[in-house]
């Protein structure tokens, strides 16, 4: 059964964001829907759940049909509230006076621990805000759900109880989900929608056999283009020929059949579209400036604790060699952030014997909130103030890296995630490093940038020490993997075992 239909929908805001997009979601329908940043995902949701207004065509929705839209952020006016209070603020009042059990309900269901339900949500991770957002939108009953980048700020953990809340709802309840998470699409959708400025398609398969379905569809594109073209061209050879011959013989039928073929060859040309070429949100290029040194970094029996001292756990007598893409796993709280710190000051010359760095080791540090960027400067004195490059190069390189002319000189905190993103990444190339410190460097990034960051990890053969949540990422980059288990760190083949432990939720 259709609940909702979507017939030549478009919006345009400034440039085209999706035109004539056709779009069914019926009972049952687990859709992942698949873009690059900025490229009309969240406008595309907004308008389906009726809270933004289309530039073309039409949303058909079944008589009644109640959509649970959980959206990326908690409404400024309502960050002070409690996770519990908002949730509860979701049901009709007198529902929520004689209902409220439904909130604790909902709320063990998502495993929100009891000591965060109380408390103001603006004291809260994105990720448990996330958490609150669904809950409320789960609460209300709705006959379908729309995610929007629910596994944002989630750490594995986390991510797997999602996957396994979204496996246990209701078969015929349909979901649409946008997200940059490879696994988790492939983990909780039967379609994908890609969407495009022009001719967006659908494919009843998850994603990643959806992209190869995509990527297929395109090359028969390209190969229908260059042979309606190649036709074309044939047809004005011929009517050139038959020209010559009409105006040397003085053939009236000739010349009439010359413009025959002409007007066929203009109309093949017009009627060809070309394939699909999709516009880069930025561009991601590394370097590796090299280092003759065979341990970049050195760990000698270094304790890593909290801030206020508390052992966490011993790292033993460890190194990172030239060419090592070390992956470090483990549970949320066990103490990787601090054991990234631990080797940025010993980068800066600031830690103990315990972590040392060679001398020759030119270092580049990301983490996870983007931190190293001053929200309050522009990208165009990020770039051309740090770095010897003019003027016009900087503004080029920004260009390249996504950031267009118009937002270089606006401050950095009013780019969007994906924006910042790529900034600090063009920002660790311009410092030419041979080793790089990135804590989850994926957050906000789309699906081409993260395998943009993958490609060029691997092609320099950089050497880094890495946190990720994102399970196709970390599989794909990592050449090493450490896992925090207990009191040691220790060194593993293959992140398959802690990944299934924190996917199953153990």
């Amino acid at each position: 059964m259709t609940l909702l239909n979507v017939n030549a929908l478009g919006v345009t805001l400034g440039d085209p964001l999706f035109t004539d997009l056709n779009l069914t979601m019926s009972k049952g329908d687990r859709i992942g829907l698949v873009a690059a940043n900025g490229r009309g995902k969240s406008t595309l949701m907004s308008c389906l759940a009726g809270e933004f207004e289309q530039t073309t065509g039409d949303v058909t929705r079944a008589r009644g049909l109640r959509i649970g839209h959980v959206q990326q952020y908690v409404p400024e006016a309502a960050q002070e509230l409690t996770l519990y209070d908002l949730v509860l603020d979701a049901l009709p009042t007198e529902q929520a006076e004689y209902e409220s059990w439904r909130v604790d309900v909902a709320l063990d269901e998502l495993a929100v621990p009891y000591d965060l339900q109380h408390q103001p949500l603006n004291t809260l991770s994105g990720g448990w805000q996330r958490t609150a957002l669904l809950a409320a939108a789960w609460i209300t009953e709705p006959d379908m759900l729309m995610l929007d980048e629910p596994t944002n700020h989630l750490d594995l953990h986390r991510i797997g109880l999602l996957q396994s809340w979204i496996a246990a709802l209701p078969r015929e309840l349909p979901v649409l989900i946008t997200s940059h998470d490879r696994a988790f699409l492939d983990a909780t959708t039967n379609r994908t929608l890609f969407l495009r400025a022009e001719r967006s398609r659908v494919f009843d398969l998850s994603f990643t056999p959806a992209r190869a379905a995509l990527e297929e569809a395109d090359a028969a594109d390209e190969r229908r283009f260059a042979n309606d073209l190649n036709k074309a061209q044939q047809l004005r050879k011929q009517a050139a020929k038959l020209k010559n011959i009409g105006i040397n013989s003085g053939s009236d039928l000739l010349i009439t059949k010359t413009k025959q073929l002409t007007e066929r060859a203009a109309k093949m040309e017009a009627a060809a579209k070309p394939a699909h070429k999709e516009r880069s949100a930025g561009e991601i290029k590394l370097g590796n400036s090299g280092t003759h040194a065979k341990a970049l970094i050195t760990f000698d029996e270094a304790d890593v604790t909290t801030p206020d001292g508390r052992l966490l756990y011993r790292t033993g007598q460890k190194w990172i060699s030239k060419g090592d893409r070390v992956v470090l796993l483990g549970a949320n709280g066990t103490g990787k952030t601090q054991l990234i710190q631990m080797v940025q000051r010993a980068l800066d010359g600031q830690e103990g014997s315990a972590v040392k760095s060679a001398p020759s080791v030119v270092p580049a540090y990301s983490d996870q909130h983007l931190s190293q960027l001053d929200d309050a400067a522009t990208p165009m004195t990020t770039v051309a103030g740090q770095f010897d490059v003019g003027d016009q190069r900087a503004r080029g390189l920004l260009a390249g890296a996504g950031v267009n002319i118009q937002m270089q000189d606006t401050k950095i905190g009013a780019l969007s995630g994906g924006q910042k993103a790529r900034l600090a990444m063009l920002v660790l190339r311009l410092k030419n490093p041979n080793f790089y410190l990135l804590d989850e460097p994926t957050n906000h990034l789309d699906i081409e940038g993260q395998e943009a960051l993958e490609d060029e990890l691997i092609a320099h053969g950089a050497s880094c020490l890495l946190v990720s949540h994102d399970r196709s990422f970390l599989r794909n980059v990592g050449n090493r993997f450490w896992w925090i288990n207990g009191k040691k760190l220790e060194e593993i083949d293959s992140p398959d075992a802690f990944l299934q432990g924190e996917m199953a939720g153990d």
